[in-house]
């Protein structure tokens, strides 16, 4: 079965569409919840603030435009200003308002680590797919640093199966994200 798109997600909850924002919700809710707890440093609040960001969404208050960017970064900008709302209505911030508009206006490393937190998972997961081989060269020219005659050294292998077996491992790679993409994994 083919994965759904946040977009297309979206698009069946503004028909009502229960089932589509249960997965929406089962999408998101960790990750929008680790977001705001660090924002407001309040489990209770973040809770409050995930349920109103998803009521919202089934109300279609705030209305999201793909032409306008991906609909994680939407999503974490709603969440972002219906905390801040939440705060004001409440009138006791649990951070100094000073401190809460920093973090306003510091929020976009936040949602780029979230974004590239997904990427990094998809990535973990193709590189899975490779032979033991392949993952071993992998793991070691990118994610430790060694250099191709360092790995050779290492391995007890010739350089050039070294850069083979890497260059076709990366074959391999592009090829499985790709595929990743076109169903929608990195869609949103």
């Amino acid at each position: 079965m083919e994965k759904s798109t946040d977009t297309s997600l979206y698009l069946r909850v503004s028909e009502q569409d229960k089932a589509a924002l249960e997965e929406l919700y089962d999408r998101y809710e960790k990750i929008l919840f680790s977001f705001l707890y660090k924002m407001l440093e309040d489990r209770g609040l973040a809770e409050e603030v995930l349920q109103e960001v998803f009521i919202k969404i089934w109300r279609g208050k705030g209305v999201y435009d793909e032409s306008k960017g991906k609909f994680s970064s939407w999503l974490f900008r709603m969440a972002q200003n219906t905390a801040i709302d939440l705060i004001r209505k409440q009138k006791k911030p649990t951070v100094p308002i000073e401190e809460a508009s920093q973090m306003v206006s510091n929020d976009e490393p936040v949602v780029e680590q979230v974004v590239w937190q997904e990427k990094k998972t998809q990535i973990e997961m193709a590189v899975q797919h490779l032979s033991a081989e392949q993952q071993k060269m992998i793991d070691l020219f990118y994610f430790k640093g060694h250099t191709h005659e360092t790995i050779a050294d290492m391995c007890d292998i010739p350089l050039g199966t070294v850069k083979s077996r890497i260059r076709l491992a990366l074959k391999k790679l592009k090829i499985s994200l790709h595929g990743l993409q076109e169903r929608g994994a990195y869609d949103d």
